[in-house]
């Protein structure tokens, strides 16, 4: 797919389509989505607000939206603002459907695969990785995800760096000892740093944070990367995010080789063409 973008894209697919239906905002997610399909040469029906033009209630709504939606495409990317919205959707749907996240606290599928690729490209190896996953991880979509993931190769070394508050379910650490994945619960970034080859960061929000705006400035210092942190880490390590960036890294580092975010969205892209091309070939 790299390839096939450096040469301007190909027409392939250029008889499907793709309907894009979004109950939670994602600008970044949705466009990813909708510039692969063009890239494949395929068409794109999108609802970026989607919880407008459907109905969002407790009862089968979602299931009715999906059923019609489905006679106009040929696969469907949802992101829902429950946990579970893409299970029960799949359930009813005739077409593939890709789960692009659903709810706080749920998972986001293919951005896990897109941060694995990265991964891999940049460090040259998925066994025996040390990785720092940083933020609101009671939360956080994208770090659930990438743990359950990771816990699939060997030797792998979680650190999970956050407030107490905000630390990783117990769901993920169940299936992180199933698996027999070493992990750790740390409070302090900066004794990580050193240790680990990526550092996988995430936003903590000022509404999780009851003190006043100074010492939420304060708090969050723990956990933001700048100039002076990043001289803590290895030299071939890198630092990614599921972007868009607020608190947790500086703009100063953005030229920094190890800063592999920017690299890392278009990555995402490419891993989204595969994806689309292998569940359209397989219908």
């Amino acid at each position: 797919m790299e390839q096939i973008v450096k040469r301007g894209g190909t027409r392939d697919y250029d008889r499907k389509i793709l309907a894009s239906l979004f109950y939670d905002a994602s600008t970044l997610t949705r466009f990813s989505f909708e510039s692969a399909m063009s890239r494949l040469g395929g068409k794109v029906l999108t609802a970026e607000n989607a919880s407008t033009f459907f109905s969002v209630s407790p009862d089968d709504a979602l299931e009715d939206t999906i059923q019609v939606v489905d006679d106009f495409c040929d696969v469907i990317v949802l992101r829902h603002n429950e946990i579970g919205g893409a299970e029960r959707a799949a359930k009813v749907c005739t077409v593939p459907l890709i789960n692009a996240g659903d709810g706080k606290g749920g998972q986001h599928p293919t951005q896990a695969l897109l941060d694995l690729y990265t991964i891999h490209k940049e460090t040259n190896k998925l066994d025996g990785l040390k990785v720092a996953l940083v933020g609101n991880l009671a939360e956080g979509r994208t770090v659930r995800s990438l743990s359950y993931l990771l816990s699939k190769f060997e030797r792998v070394k979680l650190y999970f760096v956050s407030p107490e508050s905000l630390q990783m379910n117990q769901d993920i650490l169940d299936h992180l000892v199933e698996h027999n994945t070493w992990y750790t619960m740390e409070t302090d970034l900066h004794k990580v740093l050193p240790e680990v080859d990526v550092v996988y960061t995430t936003q903590i929000e000022r509404s999780r944070f009851n003190g006043s705006d100074a010492e939420f400035d304060s708090f969050r210092k723990n956990y933001f990367i700048d100039k002076g942190s990043i001289q803590l880490m290895n030299r071939d390590s890198i630092i990614l995010s599921p972007l868009p960036r607020f608190t947790e890294i500086s703009r100063d580092i953005d030229n920094d080789p190890r800063a592999a975010y920017f690299r890392q969205t278009q990555d995402g892209m490419n891993l989204r063409m595969a994806l689309l091309a292998w569940v359209l070939e397989c219908q």
